[in-house]
């Protein structure tokens, strides 16, 4: 199976003074494979910001083409739907990423807290989403991996902005090229990335679409439109493009959203909507639905408890393989022959792609 298209990089317009002089660094928000994120308050006018930390990699061209690839995209977006990057500081070891502090927590938790919430909102939320999706697009960049986890809010406000962040999975698409990584989330991948380890053809920006459908699906309803006892069910039901509108959770969603999903979750992508067809679509254009959806708050609130716990499990299980010595994702080597052997092939993190790659050379 062919990699993922080499992406020239253009040199990183940097400040070479210690981030210190601007910055006060304060403590640790979070971490990830390959950085960590501290609290930076701009000294000058006391604006807080997230201050991403990441080792530059030199020996280690694998992980340094990956976080190449992650501050490429960030220098190209600005669109008020996708966290905004403001500075990068480098030193002869690390890059200080200076991105927009994010302080409203998840999407999917601020829904189940809401008392009101109807088709209506579930539309102006999918709105900012493509919005985003949109821009990332006209910047030649795929996102790979839309699910809940990623789509964050910009503050505690009631007005808050939906965020689309973590490019870890993320691609830039040069016109003519198609990806051939097979990368996602269980449950949020579409079909052509899992055709593409069978056929090699490869895919391009209309996943992302395809995880759009997904994430609307679970917004009305409350639960996703493909799962199975394991991963590789779900992976049949993708392929197949099977999903229902199961009684009584869909009896009180409008003709209009089930239209709209129905042209979202289309296994051929040529055929599938665009970001601007879904923008133009009536239940985004013009949605009047005010109805409160108590019995999709409920089940929202299930499977977000649900999603919080497996993640957590996942996390416990990483931590014990990594201590084991063992991988936690790459791709079978070769490419596997059948659906059954999906899951041995799709990259869920940024580290099972630097594991695909070392497999392909042993």
């Amino acid at each position: 199976m062919a990699s993922d298209p080499k992406v020239p990089i253009s040199p990183y317009e940097t400040k070479k003074n210690p981030i210190e002089e601007d910055y006060d660094i304060g403590d640790v928000l979070g971490s990830g494979t390959f950085s960590e994120v501290k609290l930076g308050t701009l000294k000058s006018t006391g604006e807080k910001f997230a201050v991403k930390i990441m080792e530059k990699e030199e020996n280690n061209p694998r992980k340094k083409e990956i976080i190449d690839i992650e501050i490429e995209i960030l220098k190209r977006v600005n669109h008020t739907h996708v966290v905004k990057l403001t500075d990068i500081y480098e030193t002869k070891t690390h890059y200080y990423l200076v991105l927009q502090l994010i302080t409203g927590g998840e999407l999917f938790d601020r829904i189940v807290e809401l008392v009101h919430y109807s088709e209506k909102d579930a539309s102006e939320i999918v709105k900012k989403i493509v919005l985003g999706v949109q821009h990332l697009h006209t910047k030649s960049i795929v996102h790979r991996d839309l699910k809940p986890e990623n789509l964050l809010l910009s503050s505690k406000e009631p007005d808050a902005n939906v965020l689309i962040t973590d490019f870890g999975l993320s691609a830039i698409l040069p016109d003519g090229e198609r990806l051939y990584r097979a990368v996602g989330t269980p449950g949020y991948l579409a079909p052509e990335v899992l055709e593409t380890l069978d056929t090699g053809d490869g895919y391009k920006h209309e996943v992302d679409l395809w995880g759009v459908g997904v994430i609307m699906y679970i917004l009305l309803c409350g639960f996703p439109p493909f799962y199975g006892d394991d991963d590789d069910e779900v992976y049949d039901k993708i392929c197949d493009g099977f999903f229902e509108y199961p009684s009584p959770y869909w009896d009180d969603i409008s003709d209009d959203a089930k239209d709209l999903i129905d042209h979202l979750l289309v296994l051929d992508p040529a055929k599938r909507f665009s970001s601007e067809d879904v923008l133009n679509h009536r239940w985004i254009a013009n949605n009047t639905r005010t109805e409160v959806l108590q019995g999709t708050i409920a089940e929202l609130k299930k499977f977000n408890a649900r999603r919080k716990l497996r993640k957590g499990i996942f996390s416990v299980i990483a931590m014990q393989k990594l201590t084991k010595g063992f991988k936690i994702a790459g791709a079978a080597n070769p490419p596997p022959k059948s659906r059954r052997q999906f899951s041995k092939a799709v990259v869920t993190s940024a580290e099972g792609i630097i594991n695909q790659e070392e497999k392909k050379e042993e």
